[in-house]
């Protein structure tokens, strides 16, 4: 048996062992047998997300049938996986982004970014992550936006100067790869619909603690802070992590010839751009329209099949998408149940009689704090928010702070826990394999801007909430 194999049946007992071990033992005081049980597929899946003995969409249609099956959950329970709003607006998110790389849009708009501001190594990283926040929005997945379209920009860049792995790579590659690839994360916290896990997060903190984060609310919580993390960390990389070129008059040159070499914008672009701006506008202003997020994204997606920018077969063919749908769907339905049958209610009530005496601001660091460097132990940032987002939200809250605030701040670690390793996030791989930072170098890094995102996020981050009435 090869070591490979070895690795996954191993990982399979364990996924196995902790569902048949929690069986096995009676439900605690407070709970009745199908919320346990539900428990115990739940926490299994978690387990399997993380060891990943087979594919996660398997494990979590494995999970619902054993759901079924042991009368934790109703069949027609179950089937309410693939129709709630959540798992459909990451679907739709998905096929939007496929748009963006199919178009060459995306492309158009970093190389155009590049073209205006790149004359300085500091100036080139602020275009490159101008551009990735301009396509945010309508990219639900960072590995897409940072692995996909600007990496090979990235790479290009360094190679145009003369920086190569295994040569010279602090001429500027290495400070360009750990910029972009940080700065990317950031991103993906500006924006509800920048990061898969995002409406997971949304979903769950809906279930538990009964609150409302909006596409707009969303943004306008993270804006500051968000736009603060964006200026400050390529600065301090700058500084403490500087590249040898200063000046880069030469980036300016290379995007213009490569806009000149796409040509003008197509109308399939011309359509795209429509669509996303209309997008915006309409997410934006959800509280005035009443328009479900969700539905707006549909709209979207039919003007641009209307448009032929994107076809049926691009629809169907998208695997990520509706492997997704599968994935999440599961994960959202078996954590609304774990709630509505009383697990949630009784873990909760557990924690705030933990939390006696502790101030809620102090719960809400913990929770991000905690939430944030356990990322150490995950390789997906999405099976993170499974396993311990819906837990660490009640943290904050159990002290006494504010729904909003406690749901949100570990939404925010959610997605810049990523920055600790080269294996947290779908981009990490990508950006470490091309051999510009050694592993060491990568891990002082990360620590070192999880600790500007503590200072960002809770310290700048709380003030501005505070000024949005949000304490």
């Amino acid at each position: 048996m090869s070591q490979e194999k070895k690795k996954k049946c191993i990982s399979s007992i364990l996924t196995v062992g902790v569902v048949g071990i929690l069986f096995l033992i009676p439900p605690p005081v407070g709970l009745n047998l199908a919320a346990w049980r539900l428990f115990a597929i739940f926490l299994g899946t978690v387990v399997g997300f993380i060891l990943q003995p087979i594919e996660l969409g398997t494990i979590a249609l494995i999970a619902l049938v054993l759901c079924a099956l042991t009368g934790a959950m109703k069949f027609s329970q179950v089937l309410s996986a693939f129709s709630g709003n959540t798992v459909w607006l990451i679907v739709s998110a998905f096929l939007l982004a496929r748009a963006f790389i199919i178009t060459g849009l995306g492309r158009r708009i970093a190389y155009m970014a590049m073209r205006a501001f790149g004359d300085s190594s500091l100036k080139l990283v602020y275009s490159l992550a101008l551009s990735d926040v301009i396509i945010g929005p309508a990219i639900p997945s960072n590995s897409a936006r940072a692995g996909g379209l600007i990496f090979p920009i990235v790479q290009s860049l360094a190679d145009a100067f003369g920086s190569k792995a295994g040569e010279n790579p602090r001429k500027i590659g290495a400070y360009l790869m750990a910029c972009v690839f940080h700065l990317d994360l950031v991103v993906s916290a500006l924006f509800l619909t920048a990061m898969v896990g995002n409406p997971i997060a949304v979903a769950l903190a809906k279930k538990v603690l009964d609150v409302d984060i909006t596409w707009i609310s969303w943004f306008v919580a993270a804006s500051v802070p968000g736009i603060a993390a964006l200026i400050i960390i390529p600065f301090v990389l700058y500084k403490l992590y500087p590249p040898e070129i200063k000046k880069t008059p030469e980036a300016k040159i290379i995007a213009n010839k490569a806009l000149i070499e796409m040509g003008p914008m197509g109308m399939k672009e011309k359509i795209l751009l429509f669509v996303f701006v209309m997008l915006l506008i309409l997410w934006a202003t959800t509280t005035i329209t009443h328009l479900d997020t969700t539905l707006i994204a549909f709209v979207g997606l039919c003007v641009l099949l209307i448009g032929r920018v994107l076809t049926w077969k691009d629809v169907i063919s998208e695997k990520k998408a509706w492997d997704t749908l599968i994935w999440v769907g599961g994960v959202i339905v078996m954590s609304d149940y774990l709630n509505k049958l009383g697990f949630i209610p009784w873990f909760a009530n557990i924690l705030e009689n933990q939390m006696v005496g502790v101030s809620a601001m102090t719960a809400v660091i913990l929770s991000f704090v905690i939430y944030l460097y356990s990322h150490y132990f995950f390789a997906s940032m999405s099976a993170h928010v499974t396993a311990m987002y819906a837990a660490l939200i009640t943290l904050g809250a159990a002290a006494g702070a504010p729904a909003f605030v406690s749901a949100f701040v570990v939404a925010i670690a959610a997605n810049i826990c990523g920055c600790l390793t080269h294996f947290g996030t779908g981009p990490a791989p990508v950006y470490f394999g091309a051999g510009y930072i050694d592993q060491k170098t990568w891990w002082i890094i990360g620590f070192g801007v999880s600790l500007l995102h503590i200072v960002i996020w809770l310290g700048l981050g709380g003030v501005w909430w505070k000024f949005l009435g949000y304490w």
